[in-house]
């Protein structure tokens, strides 16, 4: 690789990370230090946010170009992926209130698992014996770290859990109801974040409106900690962004291996700034978690590189493109 090749897949890593923990981070301090602790709202924020942002970049600044979907498919196709992109941002801000960071991120690395059980259960597809035997360090170190884990809330353990469910599912929508389009992550957000935003914002409203009003008369700097707020929302869209960019600067193994490492940086970062209590085997069990899921990522890779008409295997991704992730749940991640 070259010298300017490598400096520019680093750099686009480095920023991809750097957005992922930063938004983490802001969503767990909203919830925890500023005690907003209405995650509908927070995510309805973020899909505001993101909404504009995306029009700015297709429709004004013009740094992408809009891939034109019909109407009738706008409903058919991207609205179902939009209440389930919905609930998995829900989901995720939900277990940011109850939860650690280092656990929740965790947790979120059963994504594969349930993609696999959920495409074996329902469209009973074949999966090769590498795919089922590079799930259980990922099941076994989940098991270990919930086992182990010293601020374990039931709540926001199973919130966790159904955001994978959710992630797993909107993974599996996409690729019947987009066939034929070739989405990047900009034009993801363009058309779902709207749709979501719509979904979310009466639930919104009424659960949480009087909540919130309460919270500003009684916090000390209401204007400040909205300014907080709305800046989360921002970075998630400017995250979803750097999502697009180190897809195009790496290779298929190096982003796997990248977000993997993510995680473990956010685990990290989230630990020095809320301190909270980890014990050395829920730390091995991350770790597992985070083995298996590069071995996992690796043995996809392996499979999508046999020959075309190799029998009974999977569908795996053939190009960096198809490796990515819809809507990235990192913000979630509260991300869009």
């Amino acid at each position: 690789m070259e010298e300017g090749s490598l400096f520019r897949s680093l750099l686009a890593i480095l920023q991809w990370w750097g957005f992922n923990v930063t938004v983490i981070i802001m969503n767990k301090w909203i919830f925890q230090k500023l005690d907003f602790k209405f995650p509908l709202s927070v995510s309805c924020v973020h899909f505001i946010c993101s909404s504009i942002g995306a029009y700015i970049v297709i429709k004004v600044l013009k740094l992408k170009p809009l891939i034109v979907v019909d109407p009738e498919d706008r409903w058919r196709r991207i609205f179902p992926m939009s209440f389930v992109f919905c609930i998995n941002i829900v989901l995720g801000n939900v277990s940011l209130r109850y939860i650690p960071v280092s656990f929740m991120q965790t947790i979120k690395s059963f994504t594969p698992a349930t993609t696999v059980v959920l495409q074996w259960l329902v469209w009973r597809k074949y999966f090769d014996w590498r795919i089922w035997a590079s799930l259980v360090p990922i099941v076994g170190g989940i098991l270990l770290t919930s086992v182990t884990e010293l601020s374990f809330n039931m709540f926001g353990f199973c919130a966790a859990l159904f955001g994978c469910l959710a992630t797993s599912t909107k993974t599996i929508l996409a690729e019947s109801l987009l066939h034929g389009y070739k989405f990047d992550s900009i034009n993801t957000v363009y058309y779902m974040a709207p749709f979501a935003t719509m979904i979310l914002g009466i639930p919104a409203l009424l659960l949480e409106g009087s909540g919130i009003l309460s919270w500003f008369e009684a916090h000390p700097a209401p204007w400040s900690a909205l300014i907080i707020i709305f800046s989360s929302g921002v970075l998630a869209f400017c995250l979803n962004f750097s999502i697009f960019y180190v897809i195009h600067s790496t290779t298929a193994v190096t982003f796997n291996v990248a977000g993997n490492l993510k995680v473990a940086v956010a685990v990290l970062v989230s630990w020095l700034i809320f301190r909270n209590p980890i014990s050395y085997m829920n730390a091995v069990g991350c770790g597992i978690t985070l083995v298996g899921c590069t071995f996992y990522g690796y043995v996809r890779h392996m499979l999508s590189q046999q020959t075309p008409g190799t029998p009974r295997t999977p569908r795996t991704p053939r190009s960096k493109m198809e490796l990515l992730p819809l809507v990235n749940n990192d913000k979630v991640e509260g991300k869009v």
